[in-house]
């Protein structure tokens, strides 16, 4: 990522962005919980890229050079949190459950980022003891740096819709299915049915946040029926595209 900034404070507010905005690749000193309360928001980084609506969170470790987008409309919430303030322990990117106390939480503590009395202590306090019982969640699509591999991630990525089998795939890439296999698991960390799994739903949020009926975000993400594709998102999310953007 060219042009990285070093922001030594990662800040705690309420930033609005509007569908399409970036915000560039930087790096803190801090770690940083980033929220979408509205839209869907996608950080990158060069290890791949972390997504997520309103019933997710994104941990950002302190010293990772990362860039935000927005799907939608985006209420982005940024809590900072110091270098020696770990209380998940991670020191990767890592997607979080938003349960309803925790939302409410990360936006009364981003509503007033100067206040630090002894109220605003207390709700840090109870904030971190709820990020603490957050599951982990793996809504993460990593980036390929094997040139076979990248090749056929990108011909998914293009097309989210793409039938064709991780075989054929191969064959158009002229390389062999046994490899590609292989490199999905030792690369990327997943099947390749997995990682196409990962695309469609990044791809489904983006269409979701931009107000595409349901239905055309099936077809278009390579479902083979619209209920199909509900029973995917209900249990990678928790509840039904049709209520994504009612949600945020």
């Amino acid at each position: 990522m060219p042009n990285i900034r070093h922001l030594p404070e990662a800040p705690t507010r309420v930033q609005s962005l509007t569908a399409g905005e970036i915000i560039d690749a930087h790096r803190h000193d801090d770690h940083q919980i980033v929220y979408a309360g509205s839209g869907v928001v996608a950080v990158t980084t060069d290890a791949g890229t972390w997504f997520a609506p309103g019933t997710r969170a994104i941990w950002v470790p302190a010293g990772i050079v990362h860039a935000h987008r927005a799907h939608g409309h985006l209420d982005l919430h940024l809590v900072g949190l110091p270098a020696t303030d770990n209380p998940l322990g991670l020191d990767a990117p890592t997607v979080l459950t938003v349960s309803p106390l925790l939302r409410e939480l990360i936006r009364a503590y981003t509503a007033a980022p100067d206040d630090d009395g002894p109220e605003r202590r207390r709700l840090r306090a109870v904030l971190r003891d709820q990020l603490r019982a957050s599951p982990q969640q793996p809504v993460h699509l990593p980036s390929p740096t094997d040139p076979r591999l990248a090749a056929v991630c990108a011909l998914l990525h293009d097309n989210p819709a793409e039938p064709r089998t991780l075989a054929a795939l191969a064959t158009a890439t002229g390389s062999g299915e046994r490899t590609l296999s292989r490199l999905f698991r030792t690369e990327l960390g997943m099947t390749f049915p997995q990682w196409r799994t990962q695309s469609r739903l990044f791809h489904a949020l983006r269409m979701l946040a931009d107000d595409t009926p349901v239905t055309t975000v099936a077809h278009r993400c390579g479902w083979s029926s619209t209920s199909a594709f509900i029973d995917v998102f209900r249990r990678s999310f928790g509840y039904t595209p049709g209520t994504h953007n009612r949600r945020s």
